[in-house]
This record gives C-alpha cells, structure tokens and sequence, in this order.
C-alpha cells in the first residue's frame, strides 16, 4: 500500500513497516507521526478513512483515541498543577467540595487507586454515560468500593473523575480545558474532545469494525455476558458496560459518541497532534522555545519502574501521573495507548515522541498492544541513527 508524507532516511525501515501494517490490516488507513529532541522526523500515513475504502486517508484525518484520551487529559491536569491550581497529595474534596471520598487525593487518581473504576451502581444505561455533568455528579457522590488504595484500572471513569477535578478549580469543561491547555499553547488544530468545531481542520475516520460480522452485534453479545465472567475480567468489563448498546456506543460513525464528553475515551486526534503534544514530555518540558511544562514536572513523569498487578485489567502495570510505561519491558517512556492500538508516548531516554492512529479495530487487546510494541522499539532504534529534520514536500508516494 502507498504510504505518503515525508520522512528522515534514517527511518525508512520505520517507513516500510509502516506500510507492510497497513497492508496487513486490509481496509483502513492511519497515520504515523515522530518527533526526535522536538523535531519532526517522520510524518507519513495511507489507506482510506472511511469504511467503503474510496476516500483518502490525509495528514489531518484524526481517528477515535479510546483511551489514549486519558494520557491528554492527565497533562491538562499537569499543566493546572504547575500553575499552583493542584496539589497531587490533596484531597480531590480540597478542590471539588462535592467529592466525597475524603481520603482519596489527587495523586491517587492519577494512579488508578481511587476506587471508583466501576460503573456499576454508577450509570444506568447508554443515554447516562452520555452525560458527562451527572456522570461526575454520581461519582463524586459515590464511596470508594474494595479496590480503593490499589491499581485498579478506571476504564472510563478516569475521565470525568479528572474532569470534574479540573473543572472545579478552573471553571471550564475538560472539552474547553483540550482547546486552552493542549492545542492553543501548542499551536495544534488537529485535536477535539469529542466533535470537532465546524472550522476545524480535524475529520474523524470511520472505524472499520471486524466485530460486525454479517450486521450482528458480536460486540454486544459478548458484553451482555460480562456478569458470568470471573474477576478480574468482570472487574475489567464493568468499567466499560452498562448492559447493551455499550459496545456499539464506541463506533466512530455514531454521532452519539461525538456529542458526548468522555475524558478518557473519545478523544479525536492525528498523528501529528499525538507527537506534538508528547514531544515536551520526551525532554524538558520545552517545545519550539516555549515551556508547555516546568522541567521538574517533566522528570516526574519517568518515576517508578515497578509494575503492579492491576485489579481491573489483570495484569502487572506501571501507572504513573495519569501516563503507563510498556506492559512488558521491550519499549522504554510512557504514554498511553488506547483499545485499538492508537497511542501516544514519550521516551526522555531517547528524545522521542510518537503519535499513531488508525481506524481499523483489532479483534484483540494483544493485537492492539502488538502494534505499539512493534512499532516504539523501532523507532527508537531509528533515533540512535541520528536525525534531520523531516522536508517540507508535497504528500507524494514513497515505497511501502
């Protein structure tokens, strides 16, 4: 498959691979973009962007990050927090009067310890996760149950719990808080929560979906069955499903999920934006001789190497500030990468930032892990090489 863009020689065999993954995905496009020590490197992309295969995948074509939303609204916070808006060791309730988890504090948020990743009891149907006020209404209202002080991944509730957070100290929704803290100090107009403003450069892909098979609702059926299945896999599941019409809920093309706001789940970006906004993390906080985050802020984010065993998702992670290192050692940094495989992260060690989104669902999570552990060590290998900064071309074709 024709890939397009630009991108340093040195990263040709990231370029080919990029290829051979778009063949290898059939229908679909996506978009690969790198930054080296703040410096573009590689910024390619191919397929088509929309279910029927006739319409070309572009730079500004974005695609739903799932949750690869929580890496960006975990800098908004960051950026509040450098400002002396957000103490981490604070009660949330310091901030939020109406949270009434008194011993859960910021920091225990940001590390999937606050016990409240479950919806249960929570949301009563789709049309409540639509919600985004009395999603955090009903968890700011809510105890923390027996996960509370250990990993248990907060699948959706991340979100609003940070939203409600962020809104409480600032006055604005997390949508707002994208636009003020992420794109318009980065210069970024390829980045929404949820639909995308009419003057917007961003237009969301269609999601090809392989678990529609002959028009039935594969998806659905697995998650009406989520109650017989045993922790820690029920525990994963209530995170995301209030019973049916969840999974479809998450399908690009349902204009539902675009009117919403779900902080850690239906994000919209490109791949440019992704490594735009990660290219500070990669290095001291500093992007085109603007400081987007104070260098100690920066640094924290490497912290502790040790993985834990996460309640929610069952096995061994490493959460920190809102971001997660590699579940198994292969690719060092943070980020976070979302059901899919759309990712953004950050490697200090190296200066790298990659953003990667695409629009065809994997059928896995190994398989959505699988490009991420593929693509990160490769173009890390590609960094030590060196680097030039990618031309200023037109989009031709290069070899796949």
């Amino acid at each position: 498959m024709a890939v397009y863009g630009s991108s340093d020689p040195r990263f040709d065999r990231v370029r080919t691979a990029f290829g051979r993954l778009l063949d290898s995905r059939f229908n679909g496009g996506g978009a690969l973009c790198v930054y080296h020590n703040g410096t573009p490197v590689v910024d390619i992309w191919g397929g088509t962007k929309d279910r029927d295969g006739k319409r070309p995948w572009t730079p500004s074509t974005g695609s739903l990050l799932y949750s690869a939303s929580k890496g960006l609204s975990a800098i908004v916070v960051h950026r509040l927090a450098d400002r002396g808006l957000i103490d981490y060791d604070e009660p949330v309730a310091t901030y939020w009067p109406e949270f009434r988890g008194s011993d859960i504090t910021v920091r225990k948020l940001m590390l999937h310890r606050g016990g409240l990743s479950q919806l249960r009891g929570i949301a009563d149907g789709v049309d409540e996760l639509l919600d985004h006020d009395l999603m955090q209404a009903r968890l700011a209202a809510a105890d923390p149950d027996r996960y509370f002080g250990r990993p248990a991944y907060h699948a959706l509730t991340f979100g609003w719990l940070l939203g409600g957070l962020a809104g409480a100290v600032t006055g604005k929704s997390m949508r707002e808080l994208w636009e003020s803290e992420l794109a318009a100090p980065l210069g970024i107009d390829e980045l929404s929560l949820g639909a995308p403003s009419a003057d917007s450069r961003l237009t969301p892909a269609e999601l090809v979906d392989p678990f529609r098979v002959g028009g039935s609702g594969l998806r659905d059926s697995v998650l009406t069955g989520i109650g017989r299945l045993p922790d820690p896999v029920r525990a994963l599941a209530g995170g995301v499903n209030v019973g049916p019409g969840s999974a479809t809920l998450f399908k690009a093309q349902n204009p539902e999920i675009f009117d919403a706001q779900m902080p850690a789940a239906n994000g919209i970006a490109s791949a440019r934006a992704m490594a735009r906004i990660y290219a500070p993390l990669a290095t001291d906080g500093t992007l085109d001789g603007q400081q987007f985050l104070s260098e100690a802020t920066v640094a924290s984010f490497e912290g502790p190497r040790r993985r834990r065993f996460d309640r929610a998702l069952g096995l061994p992670m490493s959460w920190n500030h809102g971001f997660h290192r590699a579940p198994i050692p292969v690719a060092k940094g943070f980020g976070h990468v979302g059901y899919s495989g759309c990712f953004g992260w950050a490697d200090q060690t190296t200066g790298i930032s990659v953003g990667f989104v695409h629009n065809r669902l994997a059928s896995t999570v190994v398989a959505d892990l699988g490009v991420f552990l593929w693509l990160v060590p490769m173009v890390t290998r590609a960094a030590g090489r060196g680097q030039a900064r990618v031309p200023s071309l037109p989009p031709l074709p290069v070899a796949s």
